[in-house]
């Protein structure tokens, strides 16, 4: 594991660990110029490659995660619904995998969950681009044109990101 990587595993663990049961702010858009979305190219964990660029035209919610964090374990639940419900109505998700335990540990955790949506291992240069990640779950809305309609550090009920969904699939 590079360096990079390890010293944002630990960071996140302590600041995810001090985040268990606090509310963090979200970022609000509203009334601001969306960012765009940086590009990426991620494994997925069955091997294949995965860019921002394949969910062109479709609302896309990136969510970074670990096994073993606990508010994450809380929403992949949510996500797994959100995924089945919306996913024929032009939503797709993509889970983003620290991944500090191993990828056999990971694709396990996959199996033993149901986890429908694709899974890709995160890289320093993902951490580069969408950080600085300052806790686990992060989890960002990207709109049908690639730009980042939300970002929420830390758990989420699922209603606040079917709201998001159903606002972006509206437009």
């Amino acid at each position: 594991m590079k360096k990079g990587i390890l010293a944002a595993a630990l960071i996140t663990m302590v600041l995810t660990s001090a985040q268990i049961g606090f509310t963090a702010q979200q970022a609000s858009t509203a009334g601001a110029t969306l960012q765009k979305a940086p590009a990426f190219t991620l494994t997925r964990t069955d091997g294949k490659p995965v860019t921002l660029a394949d969910y062109k035209g479709k609302v896309l919610i990136v969510d970074f995660w670990d096994t073993w964090c606990p508010p994450c374990r809380m929403e992949i639940p949510h996500f797994i619904e959100l995924y089945t419900q919306y996913r024929s109505k032009g939503f797709e998700m993509l889970g983003v995998v620290l991944g500090r335990e191993g990828k056999k540990t990971v694709e396990k955790f996959i199996v033993d969950n149901k986890i429908n949506y694709p899974n890709a291992y995160s890289t320093e240069a993902f951490l580069n681009a969408y950080g600085p990640i300052n806790g686990i779950p992060t989890t960002f809305v990207i709109d049908k044109k690639g730009n980042i309609y939300q970002t929420y550090v830390g758990y989420r009920d699922k209603a606040v990101f079917e709201n998001d969904i159903k606002a972006l699939l509206a437009k």
